[in-house]
């Protein structure tokens, strides 16, 4: 039954890629038919996913790695089965897919992980596990391997479960999530072919002067990062002011607005913040394309304005193309390092920077580019820029915002056991 939900999950994220492909190419053919046309297709299409995420798909906004990490957390089972549940694993799929048609400027790779965390909830609960631990360990491997089939990282996939989901090492939970990665992770190659996600980077940078890039790489990187995260920590508490006021009195009406104002921004880009940022981030690796400091700059802002909207989406694909936007950058001032070597400092430093994962940056980073050599630059570029992320924002983004996804749940299960209370007061 663990191979089938393995086997399930890698064929699932196969899926949501094409889905998500084709939002891509569906989103480029209305820019090349008017891209002035954005300017009413994603204020529209946001407020209409916000809609759908408030009424038929209630849970599925966010990014899904919150969610995933506090269910490892929350005892109240019937409340992690709406959390998991397969309705808002579909939710996931469809909505984030029409974020990306939109232009939203998020990832699939989130809710990849959701999703991964309810299939494997669902065999569970099909196997009747009673036993808390088997069922965390059970949300764990499935979580892992979303992410893994997502980027094709197996490796990265069970350093993720280790580093950032569960922030500790079980053995029996750990053999179960090597098993349930490495199958679904064969299942998305058999179907894809055995490919790296942004392609084969052959460069090296040797001890020396090219170190500089990891200094430089590390300390941008981090700071660029741990801002974005302290940014979007302060903003899961509430939006300040009559915005603030604005977005919680009006949801709908406000997402059509961050909606304008991403239609804005992508007008402003050519068309380069919307959507992941894979095409961007893979020109940039290759070389084929080099992006002004506007890129990452306008990029980074919606990044921001699409989580304020709170529809469905991730921000791993996102926070790779801002990486290799400011490794981009850099580069023209660091002649003495490979270009495409600082390209890849930069990725790793400010993705680190966001998610406070070194390990699981550095993995990440080296699987989708196919490229072992540079290890040591990669490890030792994270660290800094998880040390400096540190100071700029003390706690970890995911592990916050799953704070508040729990505390939110409290509250909402209090009211509601008030409500049932007061309609039925002899009710024990």
């Amino acid at each position: 039954m663990y191979w089938i939900g393995a086997v399930l999950i890698g064929v699932i994220s196969v899926v949501f890629a094409k889905i998500g492909d084709w939002a891509a190419d569906s989103r480029s053919e209305i820019i090349g038919w008017n891209p002035w046309v954005m300017l009413i297709v994603t204020p529209v299409g946001l407020a209409f996913i916000t809609w759908m995420t408030r009424t038929i798909f209630k849970g599925a906004q966010g990014s899904g790695i919150p969610q995933t990490i506090a269910t490892l957390h929350i005892d109240n089972y019937s409340m992690v089965d709406r959390v998991l549940s397969l309705r808002i694993s579909l939710g996931k799929i469809l909505l984030t897919s029409l974020g990306l048609i939109c232009g939203a400027s998020i990832g699939r790779e989130g809710p990849s992980v959701q999703i991964g965390a309810s299939i494997m909830h669902a065999f569970s609960r099909f196997l009747g596990q009673s036993n808390i631990a088997a069922r965390r360990s059970m949300i764990l491997a499935g979580g892992a391997a979303g992410m893994a089939a997502a980027f094709n990282t197996p490796l990265a996939g069970i350093v993720f479960a280790i580093e950032e989901l569960s922030h500790s090492f079980e053995q029996k939970a750990s053999g179960r999530t090597l098993t349930v990665v490495v199958l679904s992770g064969v299942t998305a190659i058999a179907l894809l072919g055995n490919y790296t996600y942004f392609g084969h980077a052959d460069v090296t940078i040797p001890i020396g002067t090219a170190w500089i890039a990891v200094l430089t790489c590390g300390i941008l990187g981090g700071l660029a990062g741990g801002g974005f995260s302290a940014i979007l920590i302060r903003i899961s508490k509430g939006i300040p002011g009559w915005i603030g006021r604005f977005g919680a009195q009006r949801p709908i009406a406000f997402a059509a607005a961050c909606g304008l104002i991403l239609a804005i921004i992508g007008i402003g880009s050519n068309g380069s913040t919307y959507g992941t940022g894979y095409a961007q981030a893979h020109a940039i690796f290759n070389g084929t394309e080099h992006y002004p400091a506007s890129f990452f700059i306008l990029k980074y802002l919606a990044m921001i304005v699409s989580y304020c909207s709170g529809i469905p989406g991730g921000m791993f694909a996102p926070s790779l193309a801002i990486g290799a936007g400011i490794g981009g950058w850099i580069e023209q001032f660091l002649p003495h390092t490979a270009p495409g070597a600082v390209v890849l400092l930069g990725t790793v430093a400010y993705f680190c920077g966001v998610a406070q994962s070194p390990l699981t940056a550095t993995i990440i980073v080296m699987e989708i580019c196919d490229n072992q050599q540079v290890t040591l630059a990669l490890l030792a570029t994270s660290f800094l820029a998880f040390g400096v992320s540190k100071m700029v924002c003390p706690r970890p983004l995911y592990t916050t915002l799953a704070d508040r996804f729990m505390e939110a749940t409290e509250r909402a299960a209090k009211a509601a056991a008030n409500v049932s209370q007061i309609s039925d007061p002899h009710k024990k």
